[in-house]
């Protein structure tokens, strides 16, 4: 598996080289994408981009756990969490990635 991170200075140079924009034009272009992408999950809101995924926010009840190394029972508190479902085109491509 490769070791290698895609982060937002590497998305920013992608489009600089890509689009054109200057570095700085870019850099702006990938947070206020990332901004809007954001503000809609904490406002509760699905974010679909076709042929990637959808990212969403569940709400997951309280519930009692258990410790596994000492099997006592601990509440786990209601809480907000970030699902991701990928797209089948997604999923296709990276599992052909896999084959060569």
């Amino acid at each position: 598996m490769a070791d290698k991170t895609l982060t937002r200075m590497d998305l920013a140079e992608a489009v600089h080289e890509e689009v054109g924009l200057s570095r700085n034009d870019s850099a702006e272009l990938v947070e206020s994408v990332l901004g809007h992408i954001s503000d809609a999950l904490v406002a509760g809101e699905q974010v679909k981009i076709s042929s990637f995924g959808t990212f969403s926010v569940r709400d997951k009840a309280a519930r009692i756990g258990r410790n596994p190394k000492t099997g006592e029972e601990v509440p786990i508190h209601p809480r907000r969490v970030l699902t991701f479902r990928s797209s089948h085109l997604m999923k296709d491509k990276v599992a052909s990635g896999n084959k060569g």
